[in-house]
């Protein structure tokens, strides 16, 4: 299976929400379509999807994997990492990751972090294999826009 890294395209919108959803990513307090409108308009270079070509699974390229980057001038974040059901074992994901590493690398990013939902044990091992290092750290937040 050949794919290819490349930045998001508005027709990728369908796809990447079906593929989120098939991940188990979306939460009902974020609009995933928010997400990425919100993401459109900041570093939208940052926001990239793996693809199949047209003609190996349709007619158009297909989406089967997902990274959104950002920097905000002290650290790079990924988020919404994402591999189709059918596509992993094949070096999607870290592909994804070495890609937004890189870009955010060439931004001048000293260093990435990410969050992983407690008790994910296998998405912890998989970024452990990346050389990412655990940490314990409180995190807190607070919504400024309700999405719904």
């Amino acid at each position: 299976m050949e794919w290819a890294i490349r930045a998001f395209v508005d027709s990728d919108t369908e796809p990447v929400v079906s593929l989120w959803h098939e991940a188990g990513l979306t939460r009902p307090w974020n609009d995933p379509y928010l997400d990425i409108a919100r993401k459109r308009a900041v570093q939208p270079e940052l926001f990239l999807v793996a693809v199949l070509p047209p003609g190996e699974a349709s007619d158009e390229a297909t989406v089967i994997g997902t990274v959104m980057a950002g920097y905000d001038g002290h650290r790079g974040w990924l988020y919404y990492l994402a591999t189709a059901e059918s596509a992993r074992g094949r070096g999607v994901a870290r592909g994804l990751v070495q890609e937004a590493e890189r870009l955010l690398e060439e931004m001048g990013c000293p260093k990435v972090q990410l969050m992983v939902r407690e008790g994910n044990e296998v998405v912890l091992g998989f970024y452990d294999a990346l050389g990412y290092e655990r940490f314990t750290v409180a995190n807190t937040g607070k919504r400024l826009v309700a999405d719904a």
